[in-house]
């Protein structure tokens, strides 16, 4: 999903999560039939996009050249995120694994076009042009989904790097080697309707002329409802992490410019509702490549709901579960109420394990 406010703002009024399809969107309370409904119109196109755009992307090289040529590790970001996200784990990864680590902005986040179609078979084609464009193979391709939650099984999820890889792995191809997905399974669901209040609250940045991130800071804290006690908590120890996330899209021209979000607020809103979809029903597509699920210990995100979902498209799935939530940065008394950080970064040297161990059984 996005990272707005962490869970407050972004959280849902307490509905179920889908059982059907797992735990990857939430899900309002629905009637069974109703819940069909949604379930299905929740499959948007299957075939990838006719007009690609040109991505933005970093390369990280390791310092001495592997004895053997290896292929390169791929890693798309989530909603709201960017390359930059991944900097710091990316150089890690170059040195520690022996290979090219390529970092990518999707289409409307960071340096990469702005276009008003954002389907997941859309994003999944700006991949495949850049994989075409610089001829890459056997690759490694890694997904994240960014995504905070709330602990009574209400969530806000911001899907886009796990969903464009598996989407891109699903169809046929040869560059792709090897997948990697970090907690998030291919589920489908509808998006709480508090995320069109941080789209808002953006956009009323964008139209207030703010001359310092802290006038900005303050606007966005407007979208942050308190309902309860408990809401008051995760204020006071996750607000200032999420708009902090955000503002790293807050940029402007020179100092005496006001600040404005580098993201196509307008197609954002107009795509709320695909970032729940998947392209593909389950049981109309799979890859027989080697797959890895990273899952968080205290996560829920990958269950045993959706796994099987997960084995239907990806047979032979490896699921490894790293101690660890799908983020973490607060003290023990919040860990089941939130998360923040990120599996990858919360724990980066079991995740190197975890991603070395895969490369060399599947080499």
């Amino acid at each position: 999903m996005s990272l707005l406010r962490h869970t407050t703002a972004l959280l849902p009024q307490c509905g179920t999560c889908n059982p059907t399809w797992g735990r990857s969107a939430f899900v309002a309370p629905l009637t069974t039939a109703a819940a069909v409904i949604t379930a299905r119109r929740g499959f948007s196109s299957s075939s990838i996009s006719s007009k690609p755009v040109d991505l933005a992307s970093d390369v990280y090289s390791p310092k001495t050249a592997p004895d053997e040529p290896k292929g390169p590790l791929l890693v798309l970001h989530g909603l709201y995120g960017s390359k930059q996200n991944w900097r710091s784990q990316a150089k890690g990864m170059a040195q520690h694994l022996g290979r090219d680590v390529i970092t990518l902005d999707l289409r409307n986040h960071g340096l990469s076009p702005h276009a008003p179609d954002a389907a997941y078979s859309d994003l999944a084609g700006d991949v495949r042009k850049f994989i075409d464009d610089r001829k890459l193979r056997n690759i490694c391709l890694v997904g994240h989904s960014m995504r905070v939650k709330h602990a009574q099984s209400c969530g806000i999820f911001w899907h886009p790097g796990g969903k464009v890889a598996m989407a891109l792995t699903l169809e046929p191809h040869e560059q792709i080697k090897q997948l990697v997905v970090v907690d998030i399974a291919p589920g489908i669901g509808a998006i709480s309707p508090e995320f069109k209040a941080y789209l808002a609250a953006m956009k009323e940045i964008n139209d207030a002329n703010v001359m310092s991130r802290k006038e900005a800071d303050a606007i966005l804290s407007k979208a942050e409802p308190v309902r309860s006690f408990l809401d008051w908590i995760l204020r006071k120890s996750s607000d200032l992490g999420v708009r902090q996330f955000l503002l790293t899209n807050l940029i402007r021209s020179s100092d005496s410019t006001p600040y404005t979000f580098r993201l196509p607020l307008d197609y954002l809103s107009n795509q709320i509702d695909q970032i729940g979809s998947f392209p593909f029903p389950p049981g109309t597509k799979e890859w027989n490549g080697p797959a890895l699920f990273l899952k968080g210990g205290k996560s829920k995100y990958i269950n045993r709901r959706n796994i099987p979902l997960c084995e239907g498209y990806f047979p032979k799935m490896e699921l490894k579960t790293l101690e660890t939530g799908h983020w973490a940065l607060y003290p023990e008394a919040l860990m089941n109420m939130l998360s923040w950080l990120p599996v990858h970064a919360e724990k980066p040297k079991e995740f190197l394990e975890a991603l070395q161990e895969f490369l060399d059984k599947n080499s």
